[in-house]
């Protein structure tokens, strides 16, 4: 049987060679026939932690690397364009600071 391939979005990258995936999928409601959307959350193995937050990327099933891990990433497919508004913020009062240190 061949091995699956999924394409989700990265959540999580704090964990070391480690990455949640989350795959989202539409499944039809047996009674309402409404479509749902609904997500399969999966831990990947990322041996050379190229992957973030935002990422889309590629995985495909393995034997079990550990409890959790069932998954190996491929490739990543799209890096996010994520900004870090708080990080931004941060930087501009810091060198708001400067500038009027230097001023005075």
């Amino acid at each position: 049987m061949p091995k699956k391939v999924l394409v989700g979005t990265v959540t999580s990258d704090k964990m070391e060679k480690t990455r949640r995936v989350e795959v989202q999928r539409l499944v039809k409601h047996p009674l309402y026939k409404k479509y749902i959307r609904r997500r399969t959350v999966c831990h990947v193995h990322d041996e050379n932690n190229e992957s973030g937050v935002g990422d889309k990327v590629e995985i495909i099933e393995c034997s079990p690397r550990s409890k959790s891990k069932r998954w190996e990433l491929i490739k990543v497919l799209a890096k996010s364009q994520l900004v870090d508004v708080a990080a931004m913020r941060a930087e501009a009062r810091a060198k708001a600071r400067a500038e009027k240190a230097a001023g005075q």
